[in-house]
């Protein structure tokens, strides 16, 4: 099966998350989204993105939209926790932009956010619905060590189990 996997990364967040997915699929072609050919050419595409307002970011976003009708494998990085209903929206918000494709997975955890967006939080009144209160610097703090070991594990676990059931449906 011919696999691409195409990330975006503003921090490294995802970037260490599309590695991790690249060693436990070694013959898969690993791109930046800057640099990534046409994926008409394979079966399978993973694409990694850093969630910005509850969806994929921009570039991810339009590397998505010329996706033909294939199985997608979404993963992402988020400063939330990856359990949260705001993670879960992000990736139902990221699926939503590819529908001719098929959803083949979804991961998603935690990342460092990014010092700027933390400056620009801390410059918002406390009335505002982004201003940084005590949970978001616990979250903030939660974020700082990620993606850690377990988190680029668990990644490795996740394509496998994508190309095993993608290879199981097919054979």
């Amino acid at each position: 099966m011919k696999t691409l996997i195409v990330y975006s990364s503003k921090t490294g967040n995802t970037e260490k998350v599309a590695r991790a997915v690249h060693e436990a699929i070694p013959t898969a072609e690993l791109y930046s989204v800057e640099s990534a050919p046409a994926a008409d050419a394979y079966d399978l595409v993973f694409i990694g993105f850093w969630v910005n307002r509850g969806t994929a970011d921009d570039a991810a976003k339009s590397y998505m939209a010329v996706i033909p009708a294939k199985p997608v494998a979404l993963f992402a990085t988020l400063g939330a926790y990856p359990d949260s209903d705001h993670a879960r929206t992000s990736l139902d918000n990221a699926a939503a932009l590819i529908p001719s494709c098929r959803i083949a997975g979804r991961f998603i955890c935690h990342g460092a956010v990014d010092p700027a967006l933390q400056e620009r939080l801390r410059a918002f009144p406390a009335d505002h619905s982004h201003a940084v209160d005590e949970a978001r610097l616990k979250r903030w703090a939660d974020a700082s060590t990620h993606p850690d070991e377990a988190d680029l594990r668990n990644a490795r676990e996740w394509a496998l189990r994508v190309i095993e059931e993608l290879d199981a449906r097919s054979g």
